[in-house]
């Protein structure tokens, strides 16, 4: 990597830890680039050559955060599906916890369209780890509303946790969703009738 690499990456991740950190201080809604700019120690020039605006940064928050999460399943060598579907909802449960950005999207309507890119990509790792346990969904609407279940059901079980501050551990959280996933969603998903 060189030093303009380097640079450019400090800069990225310094927007990122400030814009997680103002989360913990106002509304998403009322986060400014001023904010952000202040918070780390950058010029404006340097947040408009990484970012746009702010929902261009929280578009790149949210895949960075689905990111994280599967990279920490990447470690994880799953011997079925429950082992995949709890490694996987536990890799949510304890981001969730710790970063501020996934706790409060968990709480706004943005939630719905973060979850359905997380739990798309959960079903295509799922595929591709277990490829004979699961055909391809044959008839698109159906799999969109699978999708949509699949996200309702866990937004609504973390936004329950959230609210209740993560009072219940994050392992009866993941194994909650885990059940619901194996029990309501991966049926359809795996047969698509």
């Amino acid at each position: 990597m060189n030093e303009s690499d380097e640079r450019y990456s400090t800069a990225e991740e310094a927007i990122y830890e400030a814009f997680f950190l103002l989360l913990k201080e106002k509304d998403l809604e009322k986060i400014t680039v001023s904010d952000v700019i202040k918070k780390a120690g950058i010029v404006r020039s340097t947040f408009y050559n990484h970012y746009e605006n702010i929902p261009a940064l929280m578009i790149a928050a949210e895949d960075k955060t689905i990111q994280d999460i599967f990279t920490m399943m990447e470690s994880f060598h799953p011997k079925n599906d429950l082992d995949i579907c709890h490694s996987y909802f536990l890799a949510i449960c304890n981001y969730t916890r710790k970063n501020p950005f996934l706790a409060n999207l968990v709480q706004t309507p943005r939630g719905d369209a973060f979850f359905e890119k997380a739990i798309t990509m959960f079903h295509r790792y799922i595929t591709d780890v277990t490829p004979a346990s699961i055909s391809a969904p044959q008839d698109r609407s159906k799999f969109s509303y699978l999708i949509a279940g699949a996200i309702g059901s866990t937004l609504g079980v973390l936004h329950k946790w959230t609210a209740e501050d993560f009072a219940t551990p994050a392992e009866d959280i993941a194994e909650i969703l885990s059940k619901i996933f194996l029990s309501g969603i991966l049926p359809y998903l795996s047969g698509s009738k």
